[in-house]
């Protein structure tokens, strides 16, 4: 095993030394030319003719991780025809001056993020320098539009010690970065790198200083969150609806409530971990959650009172007149509700509005079961009124009384008076258990009607309140989707 291996590193050795050329031999011209035009070279030297003039350098930006960086040195010239026709050089940046240029608000830990590649110098002084590198800027996000914003990013450029008269920053194209190489992003949109140059007068200095400052427009992708954020949000808002749909005797209509906004509030914890942490400003789908958690809150605290109102009863509350106006005529005339065999229109609400005035004034007897309450006192007259006592007989569902005599009526007994007493005072109890009974019942059909009446109101509103909230959130968005 160990000769095996051994054989095969003399093979691998024998192969580099095969493929290997047997000596590296530079060209004549190109060694004489490097060293006539770095001998008396000197790095810090600014390389023009006349120290009053600026050197000019022409800035580019691709966006792919490359800067283009362009000036002349009036050092490195050379006649071509003389140096065998060597028109270009490679040479290395440490050898060389190049301009200091940096990005002003770079966020990165070494402050410059480019790699030192080399300086492509041509036979006429013209210098490339073309180092790629990570940048890392410090931008303000504006999150008022969250998710369907728009976010400019400002990267400045810049000589950190030459001023404007001796380092002329000029921009490579006018129409800003070179967008040709860009690999499209999952989540933002490139809209566009504009660049400009200005010239700046800073405080420590009085001297102008040039720059050149490329802004980044990106467009967020609005389909992930539109389908992930904002239609779940959706959906479970409409489950909050329909619990106003759920009638009070299944048992289940507060749960339901209070299930969705516990899950509506889980949901808006991951929703949170989504969204920039900053105070600047209140993101719209921040907005609009919170419009919802205060919808699905609210309807919560409606299910509470109209599960009030559903079971209360006569013998513990009693129904204000208000109520009575607004939740059982008014109300209910509006929403289009009906009672069964209670017509709810305005003429009917306006008749019993009447009716009740006119039961104010005059109280009369509506059935037989009523006018026997009377009877007790006709008898007690009966036995105590003699020649002038009266009768009470009925005619029409009404009493009327007419003289009598003794000749022409009897008179009952004083056992049969007794026992007509006892009868009446029986008729009397069970017709008030009855009247009770009935006045119990209809005072909690009234009580659930208004519960009923209250979800109907409830539905609408919170229906059109949730409609009328995201179409606003979509309307004042600058966009809606954006694939």
């Amino acid at each position: 095993m160990v000769r095996s291996e051994q054989a095969l590193a003399l093979l691998a050795t024998a192969f580099l030394l095969f493929i290997m050329p047997p000596g590296s031999q530079q060209g004549q011209h190109e060694k004489r030319l490097l060293n006539n035009l770095l001998g008396p070279y000197n790095v810090l030297e600014r390389p023009v003719a006349n120290e009053s003039e600026p050197l000019e350098v022409k800035f580019g930006l691709t966006l792919q991780q490359i800067i283009d960086v362009e000036w002349n040195d009036y050092n490195l010239k050379w006649n071509e025809s003389e140096y065998g026709g060597v028109k270009d050089l490679r040479i290395t940046p440490n050898k060389l001056w190049k301009p200091d240029v940096l990005m002003y608000n770079s966020a990165d830990e070494g402050f410059d993020g480019t790699f030192q590649t080399n300086v492509v110098v041509k036979h006429n002084g013209s210098c490339l320098y073309v180092p790629p590198g990570i940048f890392k800027s410090t931008c303000k996000i504006d999150i008022t539009w969250f998710p369907f914003d728009d976010q400019h990013c400002d990267m400045k450029f810049g000589s950190w010690t030459y001023d404007g008269n001796q380092l002329d920053l000029v921009l490579n194209s006018e129409k800003g970065g070179d967008l040709s190489d860009f690999i499209t992003n999952g989540e933002w949109y490139l809209i566009g790198m504009p660049g400009k140059k200005n010239t700046i007068v800073y405080q420590c200095c009085p001297e102008p200083y040039v720059d050149v400052t490329f802004t980044i427009k990106i467009r967020r992708r609005t389909l992930y969150y539109f389908f992930n954020l904002i239609v779940p949000c959706v959906l479970i808002s409409s489950m909050a609806l329909l619990g106003f749909t759920l009638p009070p005797d299944s048992g289940e209509k507060l749960t339901l409530g209070v299930t969705i906004l516990l899950s509506l509030t889980v949901f808006l914890n991951l929703v949170a971990e989504k969204i920039p942490t900053t105070s600047d400003a209140v993101p719209l789908i921040g907005t609009y959650f919170n419009c919802i958690m205060f919808m699905v809150a609210s309807s919560v605290v409606l299910t509470v009172v109209v599960l009030n109102y559903h079971h209360r009863t006569a013998d513990i509350h009693e129904m204000p007149q208000w109520i009575k106006t607004v939740f059982l005529q008014w109300l209910p005339w509006m929403l289009g509700m009906s009672r069964p065999g209670k017509k709810i229109t305005r003429k009917t609400i306006l008749m019993n509005s009447r009716m009740k005035e006119l039961e104010l004034k005059e109280r009369s007897s509506k059935s037989l079961l009523a006018n026997v309450l009377d009877i007790d006192d006709d008898f007690r007259n009966v036995s105590t009124g003699g020649n002038n006592a009266s009768m009470t007989t009925s005619l029409g569902g009404t009493f009327m009384r007419h003289p009598t005599t003794i000749e022409e009526a009897a008179v009952p007994s004083s056992g049969t008076q007794r026992d007509l007493q006892n009868i009446l005072r029986e008729l009397q109890f069970i017709t008030n258990r009855m009247k009770k009974a009935d006045e119990e019942a209809e005072v909690i059909s009234d009580w659930k009607f208004a519960a009923m009446v209250v979800d109907r109101f409830c539905l609408i509103i919170f229906t059109m309140f949730t409609i009328i909230a995201t179409v606003a959130v979509l309307l004042s968005a600058p966009h809606i989707i954006v694939q």
